[in-house]
Parts: structure tokens; sequence; C-alpha cells
């Protein structure tokens, strides 16, 4: 008898180390149950102390990969992450609305955590114009919020003013997520729409095994919506399974500026279902 399993697209640049990107993806996916695909935008040269290069693909063998999964496969949710430029962004854009694909999670990857940019200043107005109105969501930190909202975030008022900003330009849920918050003892997201807001917390753990935390909570809630569960449920599954990610660490190699998460950790601990 053949297995059915719901499918997820993730629309990334490769991760060399294995840690974040398409790796990170692909790997939260398969822990999920979910059948994941991939178009890489970029492949970057970079481990857990810095990206060292980035390498944006040709836009035919962007637009090539983006053709090949459309022709041939409905994911039934798509997210995005390190997209670089304009031009690819427009490409994705494009693909989406063609073949209509739903249920998109835009992780607006931007500036890397040893500084290096992962998104052109110029294709930011791209990204809000033509690909944020397609999304049924956006996942950015602090510092990513902060450039697309133009609004300085120091408290619980003005991270909700500008997670209604975000949603003011097309995009009807933010999950504006408060990591960089090192001021609290938890670490709380909120799940903001036009009218409300959600606020999800956890214990902060202090811990160096951060490599990969965007990519795998976007992908986790990619995977929740693949399975046809709601925003919300879904934000609550990536929540869960990025939380035991950090806070059951692997250890890969004791020189690690910032360590992996344990992608095996939710499964492990018996939570996955």
């Amino acid at each position: 008898m053949n297995l059915f399993y719901p499918s997820a697209l993730s629309i990334a640049g490769s991760d060399c180390g294995g840690g974040a990107g398409i790796q990170a993806d692909l790997k939260t996916f398969q822990e999920l149950d979910i059948y994941g695909m991939s178009v890489i935008t970029a492949v970057t040269a970079q481990n857990t102390q810095e990206v060292k290069e980035v390498f944006p693909l040709p836009l035919q063998t962007v637009e090539a990969q983006l053709q090949a999964i459309g022709e041939d496969f409905t994911p039934a949710s798509t997210k995005t992450g390190m997209l670089y430029s304009a031009e690819i962004i427009q490409l994705v854009a494009s693909a989406i609305k063609c073949y209509a694909w739903p249920q998109i999670v835009i992780d607006p990857v931007m500036i890397s955590k040893s500084g290096a940019v992962l998104l052109q200043p110029s294709a930011m107005d791209t990204m809000l114009d033509i690909l944020l109105p397609l999304a049924c969501l956006i996942t950015p930190n602090i510092p990513e919020a902060e450039l697309i909202s133009g609004i300085e975030i120091v408290d619980v008022p003005s991270l909700y003013e500008a997670g209604q900003r975000i949603c003011s330009m097309g995009v009807p849920h933010v999950l504006l997520k408060g990591g960089h918050r090192e001021d609290s003892v938890e670490s709380t997201d909120y799940l903001i729409t036009r009218d409300t807001y959600l606020a999800l917390s956890s214990p902060r753990i202090h811990t160096r095994h951060t490599h990969g935390t965007g990519c795998t909570l976007s992908a986790a809630i990619t995977s929740g919506l693949a399975k046809g569960n709601s925003i919300e449920k879904a934000v609550s599954l990536g929540k869960k399974f990025i939380m035991n990610a950090i806070a059951y660490p692997i250890e890969v190699d004791s020189r690690h500026l910032y360590g992996p998460v344990n992608h095996w950790a939710y499964a492990d601990r018996g939570d996955m279902r």
C-alpha cells in the first residue's frame, strides 16, 4: 500500500555546514513527516563561525528549478528563505502566481549572525511590494522587523506596532520572534494580525547552539500548514519544535561558535505527534 505524505517546498540558499538554509529545512520537513522539495537560490560557503562567501545562482538556474517543481508537483505549502536579489524575488513571485502555490511562509533572511548580507538592500522593496502580499505569514526577528517596518522595537507596544505596520503591507499574519530581547527571562514570540496578537512564551535557554533557528522554525510552521493546520496551530507546532531543538543540543564539534540546533530532538522526546 502506498503511503501518502503532504509535501512542502523550500526556496532558499544552501548552507554547506548543514545547520541552516535548505539543509535545515529539509531536515525539519523529514522529521515532521513532510515530503520536502527545494529550489536553491544561492550557494553559501559558511560554517558556524561565519558566512565566508555567497554565490547567487544564475537566474536561468533558479527559474529552471521553479519550473521543474511547478510542472510536476503541487506543494501543500511553501517557504522562502534567503532570496538575495530583486531578480530572484521576481522569479519566485511569478512562479507562486503561475502555479498557484498555496500557504506561503516568508522567512525574511537579511543578515547572518556574522554580519554577511544575505538580501541585497536594493531587493527589500521588491520583497515587500510583490512577494509579501502573496504570503499568509512572515517570520521576522526583531532586527528584521525594525528594517521592514521602520519602527524601533524597545518594548511590547512598539513590537506590536511594528507587526501591525508589516500586516498593513499585505500579509495577514506576522510572527515576530522575540529571541533577540535579552532583557526577558522568557523567549516570547508574537503572532500579530491587524486586530490582535497572540503571545507564545517559553523559558529562555542560554546556549551557543542557535545556528539555523530561524530557518528551522519557519520550516516547522510550513510543515504544520502542509498538514492542514491553522496558522495558530502551525505556529504552536513550530514553537515546540524549535524549543526542543535548542533545549537538547547536539555537539558536532567543540570549536563551533554557534552550534547547530538538534533537528532530532522533537521526535526523540516523543513530542512529534
